[in-house]
């Protein structure tokens, strides 16, 4: 593969014209199709195969004026019994008639009928159905519905629209444009050169531009979440400048060795790249591995994903080299120009003839590099590697204890950002009625006959009545043809309570044996709870095949079985602290305010199993870069402790850049109101601090240096079973040895 990779990296950088003019026309018509083909997305999270998802799919093939989306209105009067009042009683019945004419809406039920006045008759909740799902709502009709009321306000009433019918696609703003700032500026700093950060930056931005262009493309005929397509954003974002900094430094190293920039370049996409397309390999298996779990909207965010990181991975082995050849020694700082200049013995300018090929350089460690921060880390990691060892576990094991307390849930109005439309109704109803009204249930009855449903609805009110946490079950709703019914259940509790959780699966147990009618449970509180608990139980298989998967992909890698055991607990211990920190941050409510969280609660349900397959694919990429080198400079004769030491003192400096790179991009989401986004731009932030900083700098060398000799020991059966992916660029190097003229 490195040898293939040479090739094309010098492909592209000779025919350098041609392949920015080839990505620019790319990224022209996936911009056209995606403004001319850009789908919807969808709010809503289904789950197929769930009792809810069941009961919705019956309600909208047998009573599809109930299986619309909801919206509620709580309204709160100036003062306590103004709802009895004839003045109270016509601001309610006007609003309700405003209510029902809003377009998309079937109907709107007056409060003061069925007795959803608060005991204090100060505060109502006015129920609106509308016609379609949530997600097929216009922007127009949400509108309308959000501002309904206005009669109302200008007499000193509190209006708050709120439920479902409010769920709308998260924003991105500006604030992440600060993570991306962040980044380029730590470009400038580690290459000294506004050329070579400059050029890095603009190939991702070239790569993430594609990508996204792409997949809003294809949501015309893919359904996409709200949240993929961020997913998808700060992904290509953080992978794209990661990758194209690993080829542009090696690249810089190359011309320094006194290579001319074509063979420097194809040298760096040879090595490097090679490293990029398996580290981009590694991130799109563990994405697109979510579908094994079988949950249609998370297969949907892994694959919209991992296009954006495919695409990076191909601008980074194509047009970085073309942009490269563009910019000549202008990608050194100026200080090293000359130096590069004469060791290679050409002037600046470049042209698109070829140059004699140089034998391979034989890097070697002079004293200045060694007194760098890299290699006194490394030596000093080495020399106390014990001590390093277990302060590194203690503490990961310390960030890791609020874990077993991980609570998942789907976002609800309880979490949404202070002020927000769904936050103001949903503390409003709250204030006058309870948690228990934000979080109700529905109850499905439907029999083959009217007769059976008849008889089957009072032996299920009796039933719900009667179960403990069960506030008030609201009277009957019949179908036109009297074969479904529906009943409202209001719990006591809100609905990410875990009394909560416990009251569905008590209600499910007490319906289950009503004879001659189907008796489902349904709701937004109870569809949460069931895509949470089937996450959860996916949870533990997907994890076992992300660990297995790394085992099996460092073998072929490090021709080893120690180094990819210790890989795989090492990015266990990752995740663990990872999830420990985010549960005390985000659920906890620890430290809360630094990261701009209004109210704590718990965590997405998809977050967990998305952290475990982006970071195993980040965690791998840092493996890969740290522990080549190593490899490498074993191989090559020296010593296990030498060379643990030559490939951080190499390797610091890059990771290091590529880890802050990462870290701005993912926390430059935490800016944003949206707690979704703001929780899975936290966790990306602090995993890969903790993967890159703790793990892989630190105890991944303390470790090796501790294992010696036998951290590259294999099997010799298994060595002749795996085959030789050439991930280091051996085959490379007796290819250029090969070319190299005998004659002098």
């Amino acid at each position: 593969m490195a040898t293939l990779l040479y090739r094309l990296g010098r492909g592209a950088l000779r025919r350098r014209r041609l392949v920015v003019a080839l990505w620019l026309v790319v990224l022209v018509a996936a911009g056209l199709a995606a403004a001319t083909l850009r789908g919807p997305t969808a709010s809503n999270f289904t789950m197929p195969g769930t009792e809810s998802q069941r009961a919705l799919d019956l309600l909208a093939d047998q009573f599809p004026a109930a299986s619309g989306a909801t919206g509620t209105i709580a309204l709160k009067a100036p003062a306590d019994g103004q709802l009895a009042t004839p003045q109270g009683q016509a601001v309610v019945q006007e609003l309700v008639q405003q209510a029902s004419t809003l377009p998309g809406v079937v109907g709107a039920v007056n409060p003061l009928q069925v007795g959803a006045v608060s005991p204090n008759g100060r505060y109502a909740l006015v129920q609106v159905q509308f016609a379609t799902g949530g997600d097929d709502v216009t922007d127009e009709q949400r509108t309308a519905y959000e501002q309904v009321g206005a009669a109302a306000k200008a007499q000193g009433w509190q209006v708050a629209p709120g439920g479902e019918v409010l769920g709308g696609e998260p924003e991105i703003g500006s604030t992440e444009a600060l993570g991306v700032l962040v980044a380029a500026i730590v470009l400038i700093i580690t290459f000294g050169s506004l050329v070579a950060a400059g050029m890095t930056m603009l190939n991702a931005l070239i790569g993430v531009g594609a990508g996204m262009a792409g997949l809003f493309a294809l949501s015309g005929v893919v359904q996409l979440t709200s949240t993929a397509p961020i997913l998808a954003l700060m992904l290509g974002l953080a992978v794209g400048i990661d990758y194209s900094l690993f080829i542009t430094s090696r690249h810089r190293q190359n011309l320094l060795d006194g290579l001319s920039p074509e063979e420097a370049v194809g040298r760096a996409v040879g090595t490097a790249g090679s490293a990029v397309v398996f580290a981009g390999a590694t991130v799109v298996i563990a994405l697109a591995g979510l579908a094994v779990v079988d949950i249609p909207f998370l297969t949907v965010m892994g694959l919209a994903a991992a296009g954006t990181v495919t695409v990076a991975v191909l601008v980074a082995i194509t047009l970085q080299p073309a942009l490269l050849g563009f910019a000549g020694r202008r990608v050194l700082p100026r200080r090293l120009r000359s130096v590069a200049t004469a060791t290679d013995g050409t002037t600046g300018a470049e042209d698109d003839s070829d140059v004699t090929d140089r034998p391979a350089a034989t890097t070697t460690t002079t004293e200045e590099e060694r007194n760098r921060f890299g290699f006194r880390w490394a030596r000093l990691v080495t020399r106390f590697r014990v001590p390093v060892i277990l302060v590194g576990l203690l503490g990961l094991g310390l960030l890791a204890l609020p874990t077993p307390d991980m609570r998942l849930a789907l976002p609800g109005a309880a979490t949404a950002a202070v002020g927000s439309p769904a936050r103001v109704a949903n503390d409003l109803t709250v204030e006058g009625f309870g948690a228990g009204f934000t979080g109700r249930l529905a109850v499905v009855v439907a029999g083959d006959t009217p007769q059976a449903t008849s008889a089957a609805v009072p032996q299920v009110t009796a039933l719900l009545q009667r179960t403990e946490n069960v506030l008030a079950v609201a009277p009957p709703q019949l179908s036109p043809d009297g074969r479904t019914a529906l009943l409202g259940v209001v719990p006591k509790t809100g609905p990410t309570d875990e009394a909560t959780e416990t009251l569905v699966h008590d209600i499910r147990g007490a319906v289950s044996g009503i004879p001659d009618a189907d008796v489902l449970l349904t709701g937004v509180t109870a569809i949460g709870i069931d895509v949470s608990e089937k996450l959860s139980d996916a949870l533990p298989i997907y994890l076992l095949l992300v660990v297995g998967l790394s085992v099996l992909l460092l073998m072929l890698v490090f021709r080893s079985l120690l180094v990819p055991i210790k890989a795989a607990l090492g990015f266990l211990l990752t995740v663990a602290a990872t999830f420990g920190i985010t549960v005390a941050v985000f659920q906890q409510g620890h430290l809360a305010d630094l990261v701009g969280l209004d109210t704590p609660g718990p965590l997405i349900s998809f977050l967990p199993i998305l952290l475990i397959g982006i970071l195993f694919g980040l965690a791998m990429d840092y493996e890969v870069f740290l522990v080549s080198r190593m490899r490498e400079d074993f191989v090559h004769g020296e010593t296990a402790r030498q060379a643990t030491i030559s490939g951080m003192g190499h390797g610091a400096r890059v990771v290091t850049a590529a880890a802050l790179i990462m870290i701005s991009v993912f926390g430059g989401f935490v800016f944003l109101e949206d707690p979704v986004i703001k929780s899975m731009g936290f966790a990306l932030a602090i995993g890969v601090a903790i993967d890159a900083f703790v793990v892989r700098m630190t105890i991944v060398p303390a470790v090796m240096s501790l294992l010696g000799d036998r951290a590259w020991w294999l099997p010799r059966w298994l060595n002749r079973a795996l085959p030789n992916v050439d991930i280091e660029g051996e085959g490379l190097r007796t290819h250029l040895e090969d070319r190299t003229p005998t004659h002098v």
